[in-house]
């Protein structure tokens, strides 16, 4: 593989890209972070100091403009991400873009498209898909270590009312289902390691923002069943437990996993009472860095991308049919 390094552009200065993605990034053994744009230059200016980025622009069209960037890092508001990835492959830019891509599975077809046609890469960032800890956990499942699998339980919740955040402004395509349900969504896909047939689900709506606050879930697979609720206004929580007919797993704090100390995998067999516990341990690792190596990899070599548009396209399906299932109060086929 070539050791040349891909340089990245970053389309907005957000929270998410200035504390994890990009220090993750500048980590990184094939990523280098090359420019770093806002709608003000000042911003963008102040972001660039802050975080040792040579290059800023006062404007997202004058950063695609550059001719060094060879790939960007989209972590806009939901409702922006098809216009905006729309104008970087139009400039030549390979694109990974914050998720969810699109509020509608059908857009997705006008990404695949522009990919097919462009040659270049579009991948949704969903950082679990490259933790060795979850590429441990599907290894597990699919030798058997949880006996046949039946259940996935996930739970994932923060608190944030704050009115400016874009998470509670709904014409931004805020709510706790588009921003944290798809990771349950994606655990429970890639540990049955097949689509959910149906689902059923109830929410309920911020009286102010009208954003989804709390969303539970009941997804069908074949094999078994997948449970999950997500909230923005509950303590703040997160873990994934597995079910088999041999043995329980345990993941705690499955999706934000912090960077600083180590992380396990507990799996528990025999009585409540007396429960035969083990536990495999994880060294320390950074789940952004790993996925801009691996986006950078699918640039240099080919390798395909986890997080590709054809498994965006299958959890965006998943998430219209939450919605539609909550609104009517039925089970939904996923199309």
């Amino acid at each position: 593989m070539s050791s040349r390094k891909v340089s990245w552009g970053v389309l907005s200065t957000a929270r998410i890209g200035l504390r994890e993605v990009i220090p993750a990034m500048q980590r990184g053994a094939l990523t280098e972070v090359s420019a770093i744009a806002s709608r003000s230059e000042e911003t963008a200016r102040k972001a660039a100091r802050q975080l040792g980025i040579p290059n800023c622009y006062g404007s997202y069209e004058e950063l695609l403009e550059d001719p060094g960037i060879e790939a960007v890092y989209i972590p806009l508001p939901n409702h922006l991400h098809i216009p905006w990835i729309r104008s970087a492959i139009e400039a030549g830019k390979h694109v990974l873009c914050e998720k969810p891509l699109v509020l509608r599975s059908e857009e997705i077809e006008e990404l695949i498209e522009l990919r097919d046609r462009s040659g270049l890469i579009i991948g949704e960032a969903v950082m679990i898909l490259h933790h060795p800890r979850w590429i441990r956990m599907k290894e597990l499942i699919t030798q058997g270590a949880a006996g046949e699998l039946k259940s996935v339980n996930g739970y994932f919740s923060y608190y944030n009312r704050d009115p400016h955040n874009i998470r509670n402004q709904a014409d931004a395509g805020g709510g706790a289902l588009y921003d944290i349900g798809c990771y349950p969504i994606t655990a429970s896909r890639l540990l049955f390691g097949e689509e959910p047939l149906r689902v059923s689900a109830v929410m309920e709506h911020d009286p102010d923002f009208s954003v989804d606050r709390l969303t539970s879930v009941l997804l069908q697979y074949s094999k078994g069943h997948a449970v999950f609720t997500v909230s923005t206004q509950v303590s703040p929580y997160q873990v994934i437990q597995v079910f088999g007919t041999e043995r329980r797993f345990e993941v705690p704090w499955p999706f934000n996993a912090p960077i600083d100390r180590p992380l396990e995998i507990r799996s528990h067999a025999g009585g409540i009472l007396e429960p035969d516990t083990a536990a495999q341990t994880f060294p320390p690792c950074d789940q952004y860095t790993l996925q801009g190596d691996a986006f950078a990899r699918s640039i240099r070599e080919g390798v395909p991308f986890a997080g590709s548009l054809e498994n965006a396209r299958a959890s965006a399906k998943i998430l219209d049919a939450v919605f539609t299932a909550a609104k009517t109060g039925n089970w939904v086929e996923i199309r």
